[in-house]
């Protein structure tokens, strides 16, 4: 029985890390279809969305099913938790790509209003959270999982920085901008809730380590 149970831990530690991939991938390719406007590209993302609700369910009805057969104790209930937690903060970040992809058919028949620079940074830094905080799941790496909180701040920073510029420099100065800046003024505002995302997974995850509670303490993050 105990065996039994080990193998479908890893099944799910498994269905975690393929979740936590798509959704990295679609963060990445929805900021790349903006980047480029490519519509094709955008429509594939839209389209992809289907594949993440799908696994989102498989991984729900496991977690639920594992809890009811073996009713598992300490390290493995909050493992099989914050599986839980994860599993819908991922399926949140592929809506979010979702989001992103959909400002690209907004802005892709229109000329570019700037070189977009500060929201691809964005998008690389929602993309690298992502990919820690699994990291520190899978390797149950608490250190990790603090830097992917930290991190948050320099998106929260980029953020601020795109609104400034869009705002002030652009649809302040020239009204008429405005139907080209407000899609990227969202993408932005998309990818910072990516951020959002990310560090709430590793702040559950540092809580599935140390039953350390950081949300809302960053004094415990030191």
């Amino acid at each position: 029985m105990e065996r039994h149970f080990d193998e479908e831990l890893r099944e799910l530690k498994e269905q975690l890390l393929r979740m936590g991939a798509l959704a990295e991938e679609a963060v990445y390719r929805s900021v790349e279809a903006l980047k480029n406007r490519d519509k094709d590209a955008a429509a594939g993302i839209i389209e992809r969305d289907a594949e993440m609700d799908r696994l989102e369910l498989v991984i729900d009805e496991k977690c639920i099913d594992l809890i009811a057969r073996h009713q598992p104790m300490a390290g493995d209930l909050r493992f099989i938790t914050t599986g839980m937690k994860l599993n819908v903060e991922l399926e949140r970040i592929a809506d979010l790509s979702v989001d992103i992809a959909q400002r690209t058919l907004d802005i892709a028949d229109k000329p570019l209003l700037k070189p977009l620079i500060d929201i691809p940074r964005m998008g690389e830094i929602a993309k690298g959270m992502i990919h820690d905080a699994i990291g520190s799941f899978i390797e149950k790496d608490a250190e990790l999982a603090k830097r992917v909180v930290l991190s948050d701040n320099e998106a929260d920073n980029l953020k601020r920085k795109v609104e400034k510029e869009l705002i002030c420099d652009y649809m302040m100065r020239d009204g008429s901008t405005a139907d080209r800046a407000v899609p990227l003024l969202l993408a932005a505002r998309h990818l910072e809730r990516v951020c959002d995302h990310a560090a709430s997974m590793a702040e559950d995850i540092i809580y599935m380590i140390d039953a350390k509670v950081v949300r809302h303490h960053p004094e415990e993050l030191k």
